[in-house]
């Protein structure tokens, strides 16, 4: 049986990114992999064909508890169909629901989380979910929220942001590694760096450095111009809009700063988010 490296974020954080490096990574192509074939080289475990296969009925609907039960066996036919390890994207903060498991530890070798900014994270929330700023600003410092469960994908349960955040980075484990979006920008070779020394025996830096190119912002949204992206909402927004970062700067009023800050202040300040002035 196989097993799983989670690919973890909240939403609107650079896991797509990350997914897309470990795709180039592997297939090690002279030309970018195609959006649409993210999925052969990372699952989703919101996948809801998984759920409604062990449920026995389409998942959308199912409850919330129904699909807390299932998860974990989820999980396990996953691991059971990998020949070794499968990368598995996942929203789920790290933790439990209703006593069930949102990871699987039987079947889990390690996992990657990418924190992102709140404060971008707001801005970037507002196209892809289709919500105003304010909203966007309550849905992060909520710590009931999930998302929608519905015909693409499974209900996720997230939490707010910092009770996300803080639910991964504390797991002290050699095989977890958290990487920041930001880092992922401004230093793209020591940042990928470390997450292929974390999924392969050996390091190339040419096949690393040919995977950063191909997964290059630009790059995937050209593809999504081209031929569009399967995973992009139905808002009417492109998936992949702008990638940059510090954009609340012109975005987010200053209370509407302060709010985010006052909100996440010491999952902020750890991974060097507070602006000088709050």
């Amino acid at each position: 049986m196989g097993n799983i490296v989670w690919l973890a974020s909240y939403p609107k954080s650079g896991n797509t990114w990350l997914r897309a490096f470990l795709a180039n990574l592997i297939a090690n192509r002279s030309v970018p992999v195609p959006l649409n074939e993210l999925s052969q080289y990372a699952e989703d475990e919101a996948n809801p064909d998984l759920f409604s296969e062990l449920g026995g009925r389409p998942s959308s609907g199912f409850d919330i508890d129904e699909i807390a039960v299932l998860r974990p066996q989820v999980h396990m036919a996953i691991a059971e169909r990998a020949a070794g390890t499968r990368f598995v994207k996942t929203h789920n903060m790290a933790g439990s629901f209703n006593g069930y498991p949102l990871h699987n530890m039987h079947v889990t070798a390690g996992a990657i989380y990418v924190v992102r900014n709140p404060l971008d994270v707001a801005v970037s929330m507002t196209h892809h979910f289709g919500l105003g700023l304010d909203e966007a600003i309550e849905r992060l410092g909520n710590e009931n929220v999930a998302t929608a469960n519905d015909a693409q994908f499974v209900s996720q349960m997230l939490g707010s942001w910092s009770q996300h955040v803080r639910s991964w980075a504390d797991i002290k484990h050699d095989r977890v590694l958290v990487v920041r979006y930001e880092d992922m920008i401004d230093k793209p070779v020591k940042a990928f760096l470390k997450v292929a020394k974390l999924v392969t025996a050996g390091v190339d830096r040419t096949r690393i450095d040919r995977a950063i190119r191909h997964a290059e912002f630009r790059n995937l949204a050209g593809m999504e111009k081209q031929g569009g992206f399967i995973e992009a909402s139905d808002k009417g927004v492109r998936f992949f809009r702008k990638g940059r970062a510090n954009e609340w700067r012109t975005a987010l009023t200053r209370e509407q700063v302060r709010r985010v800050v006052e909100q996440h202040r010491e999952q902020m300040q750890r991974f060097g988010y507070v602006p000088a002035g709050f």
